[in-house]
């Protein structure tokens, strides 16, 4: 898997902006993507020292869309939340 197909956005809540007081930081990556992986991407995007990973899997929901209102499955997005033993990441750079 290529490294910029692991991380795809920063989940940014007002709880995870207060997470990263503590170097915890937010981001929805692939779901087939492992902890290994989301760490040595990270590494190399952010050029950062990860300590840990933790990762979990928000399922989809079931919406009724259109006229019939048929009901449709959003899909499952997986959620890594990345530790940091030294570095910083901007994820509102200045321009």
């Amino acid at each position: 898997m290529n490294i910029k197909d692991i991380i795809l956005r920063p989940v940014l809540t007002e709880k995870t902006t207060n997470l990263t007081k503590e170097n915890f930081y937010s981001f929805e990556v692939n779901v087939k993507a492992n902890k290994s992986q989301i760490k040595n991407a990270v590494e190399k995007i952010f050029n950062v020292k990860v300590s840990e990973v933790k990762t979990q899997i928000r399922k989809g929901k079931t919406k009724r869309i259109g006229k019939k209102m048929i009901p449709k499955k959003t899909a499952n997005k997986k959620i890594a939340f990345i530790k940091l033993k030294e570095g910083k990441i901007d994820i509102f750079p200045q321009a």
